[in-house]
């Protein structure tokens, strides 16, 4: 059996970016913040496309179905707990900079939740592995913390170009619209991951 498929190519590409958004994040280069916007904007393009490659050429993989929600979290996971290393004071943010935070901690903990609830649900059987298969709520708790999350390092890039530090220059009325419309989106995709989360307890209900 093959397993580096081109999709598993790019969803280790993926993997491979984290540490490299991390080095940009802490680095002082000029470029260092468009960087990790950019990082993290091809990673999200790679996430569609590993999965749109994988049907297309029909080389899906176990191994690569296994690796993708992995990537996925770790760059979000990676991302989430950068932005709340520095929070932004930018829109709704301005004051309430315990937000991301918080939101980081209800995602992290989700995904750990979840974690052991696939491993229990497998050991049960295949009736309760099914329960927690991969719903559309997920998917579009995926598409928004991607999206939301994308606007926040933007944010965050321009705001340190304005203050003279690394990144590039952003108009003003990006970077608050960036910044005021990242937090609300990150709030929503936070909702649709507990949502997925009770939605997947309320597949298992029975087994408990």
């Amino acid at each position: 059996m093959v397993i580096l498929t081109l999709p598993t190519i790019l969803t280790l590409v993926r993997v491979a970016a984290v540490p490299a958004l991390v080095a940009a994040w802490y680095s002082a280069a000029p470029w260092a913040g468009a960087a990790c916007t950019a990082l993290f904007l091809g990673a999200s393009l790679t996430d569609w496309l590993d999965g749109y490659l994988a049907r297309k050429l029909k080389a899906a993989s176990a191994f690569g179905a296994f690796l993708d929600p992995v990537a996925d979290k770790l760059m979000v996971a990676t991302v989430m707990i950068l932005l709340s290393t520095r929070p932004l004071p930018l829109g709704l943010m301005a004051g309430n900079t315990w937000v991301v935070p918080l939101l980081t901690c209800v995602v992290i903990g989700r995904e750990i939740t979840m974690s052991a609830l696939r491993e229990w649900a497998a050991a049960l059987g295949p009736e309760a592995h099914s329960a927690v298969a991969v719903s559309w709520v997920g998917k579009w708790k995926t598409a928004a913390q991607m999206a939301s999350l994308a606007l926040l390092l933007a944010a965050h890039q321009g705001a340190a170009a304005a203050a003279g530090g690394a990144g590039v220059a952003v108009p003003p009325t990006l970077l608050r619209a960036a910044g005021a419309g990242g937090l609300p989106l990150l709030v929503v995709a936070t909702v649709l991951t507990v949502w997925s989360l009770a939605l997947y307890f309320a597949g298992l209900w029975r087994f408990f």
